[in-house]
């Protein structure tokens, strides 16, 4: 690989990597992350049904992996 395409591929690299930092940035100083209520609420009107609906879900998908997944020799 020439010199110049590691070169530009660097260039790249660093270029995009600082659009992404000048955003993140940006985000935290406008206050996009400081949304506390919202966390504390979920957790407060959970009820103990939606939750018993959220494992029986996740046990659906698991045995639906592993019979996706079953190959018989």
């Amino acid at each position: 690989m020439s010199s110049w395409v590691i070169g530009m591929m660097l260039g790249v690299s660093v270029f995009l990597g600082s659009i992404a930092l000048v955003a993140l940035m940006w985000a935290i100083k406008k206050g996009q992350f400081d949304d506390k209520e919202k966390f504390l609420n979920a957790a407060l009107y959970d009820d103990e049904e939606e939750l018993n609906d959220a494992v029986k879900m996740e046990a659906k998908r698991k045995e639906a992996l592993r019979k996706k997944e079953y190959r018989p020799e």
